[in-house]
């Protein structure tokens, strides 16, 4: 199978029942991409395909054959981290960190979304040309991952800051 993974192209053989997060993870060592719950109910496992936000424990991988993954590891370095990942740690936006690689692929995403006025469950007036950010806003796009130290106003906070302006703008 051949695949676009952090920009590079790479062929790898795996059975066709795989599912991505197992290909990232068991295949390409990329272990950056958490199994969290395997059900597609934490966002532990969240990556970005094409530039939007998917739960790759849900994905079969061959599915995405030819498309651009974008994992935790394709968004920054260790010496040249993202500004979202930067922002996390300014707002102390993780305790464990376990669900941090999925929260940062999954708030990209949001962002991006939200950029292209796509309405959330709480957004209330479907018909705006633009839609407010609001607290309960980004807090129910991110609705979908799950910290389960209590982060979240940490998390929020770090993406206001990086995400929000930056789309705003």
């Amino acid at each position: 199978m051949l695949f676009t993974i952090n920009g590079r192209a790479i062929d790898v053989s795996a059975d066709i029942r795989t599912s991505l997060l197992d290909l990232l993870r068991e295949h390409l060592h990329l272990t950056g991409t958490k199994k969290g719950c395997d059900q597609g109910a934490c966002g532990a496992c969240t990556v970005l395909v094409d530039g939007q936000r998917i739960n790759s424990c849900f994905a079969l991988a061959v599915q995405y054959q030819g498309r651009e993954i974008v994992t935790i590891e394709g968004l920054g370095a260790a010496d040249a981290l993202h500004p979202l990942q930067s922002a996390f740690i300014e707002h102390d936006g993780f305790q464990c960190g376990y669900c941090t690689p999925g929260q940062i692929c999954s708030a990209i995403g949001m962002a991006a979304e939200w950029k292209e006025g796509v309405p959330s469950a709480v957004t209330a007036d479907l018909n705006a040309p633009r839609h407010d950010l609001s607290h309960d806003e980004l807090r129910e796009r991110m609705s979908g991952n799950l910290c389960r130290c209590g982060a979240h106003n940490g998390i929020i906070a770090a993406i206001r800051e990086t995400l929000v302006a930056e789309t705003a703008a």
